[in-house]
């Protein structure tokens, strides 16, 4: 035998539970909120902490990229205006070519330190006033990995391996780093390139004095193809003109102010926390 049977709840039993229902929903929405109401200056005074010590390892950081920079500009050339003209240079050409901000915070690390290599390099070779021998030559050449092994042992220095590493190929392959040619040579080292050759032809250098604009285009229209990649010297060639008459020569602290107002620019975006 069996029995078939429908159970139906009362609709008194079913409000009950309805409004045992909203009531526990209730509660449950103002503990969160009061909860939040509570915890919420603690978060933001934490996450304020949190922004400040950020901001201040960003600032020691770019400081030793400054220092480290500016220490072997010193022992080479005995000045780091070079360092600091380099950097706009290269940022006024990355910018004009649309390239990430990533890639610009990768490209002025390396910028400042694309020669700091050459504190692994021998006196009688890095201040030799003559010319180098074959043999000085093949030396020298070994600058650019010292730097790269100095780059890569710092995890914030690490993408600036691609200037460091890369700054002497040439886009036929007849430079040295790797022989690299072509697209092969990362868009950074080849964007600094042009700018290091522009600021060293402009610069006087105690064996030689400064180029004029007119005799530095020439000789960068020479090395289209060669040394340079075509398009980014075309863009640059546009350029030149004005970063001539802005930059050409200048050791001022201007110069030095203008390249940490566009280092705080682009490396602050990673510590900007915004509260309302």
């Amino acid at each position: 035998a069996y029995i078939e049977g429908v159970f139906a709840v009362s609709s008194q039993t079913m409000a009950g539970i309805r409004r045992e229902v909203r009531e526990t929903v209730f509660w449950v929405i103002a503990i969160v909120l009061v909860t939040t109401a509570l915890l919420y200056p603690t978060i933001l005074t934490l996450m304020r902490r949190l922004t400040t010590l950020s901001l201040n390892l960003l600032d020691a950081n770019l400081e030793t990229l400054s220092v480290l920079g500016s220490a072997i500009a010193k022992r080479d050339n005995d000045t780091d205006a070079h360092n600091y003209r380099v950097t706009l240079l290269s940022v006024r050409l990355a910018e004009a070519l649309g390239l990430e901000p990533r890639e610009i915070q990768s490209l002025i690390k390396g910028a400042f330190l694309h020669d700091v290599g050459k504190i692994g390099i021998r006196d009688s070779i890095l201040l030799k006033p003559d010319h180098l021998t074959d043999e000085e030559f093949q030396v020298m050449k070994t600058h650019v990995q010292h730097g790269k092994d100095i780059c890569e042992r710092s995890a914030w220095l690490r993408d600036a391996v691609d200037v460091v590493g890369h700054h002497h190929e040439k886009y036929d392959g007849s430079g040295y780093g790797e022989g690299l040619d072509g697209v092969e040579i990362p868009v950074r080292a080849r964007i600094f390139s042009i700018a290091d050759v522009f600021d060293a032809l402009t610069s006087k250098r105690p064996y030689k004095e400064a180029f004029s604009l007119e005799e530095t285009v020439e000789i960068l229209k020479k090395g289209r193809g060669l040394h340079f990649d075509p398009a980014l010297l075309d863009r640059f060639l546009e350029m030149a003109p004005a970063l001539y008459e802005e930059l050409s020569g200048r050791e001022d602290e201007g110069l030095r102010q203008e390249v940490a107002g566009i280092t705080q620019r682009y490396f602050s975006e990673d510590t900007a926390v915004h509260f309302d």
